[in-house]
């Protein structure tokens, strides 16, 4: 059996309202893609993608990825 897209992914967990998690594309112009607003104690599951090589994250946020868990600095 053939499993799904395993692409990396993060968990963000708002610790404020209006968190902000962006996704950015690939290729030869960076470019913003998706936008995703959060309330204080909402969870985003992102995956990395074709078309997503970066998440940006503005706000107050536990980020918890396969490398350990980073806290937001605002």
């Amino acid at each position: 059996m053939e499993l799904p897209n395993q692409a990396d992914y993060i968990v963000v967990k708002a610790k404020e309202s209006g968190v902000n998690v962006i996704g950015l594309t690939r290729g030869q112009d960076t470019r913003f893609h998706h936008t995703e607003k959060l309330d204080k104690g909402e969870v985003l599951i992102a995956q990395f993608t074709d078309h997503t090589s970066a998440i940006k994250i503005r706000g107050k946020a536990t980020v918890l990825t396969k490398y350990g868990i980073v806290e937001t600095d605002n």
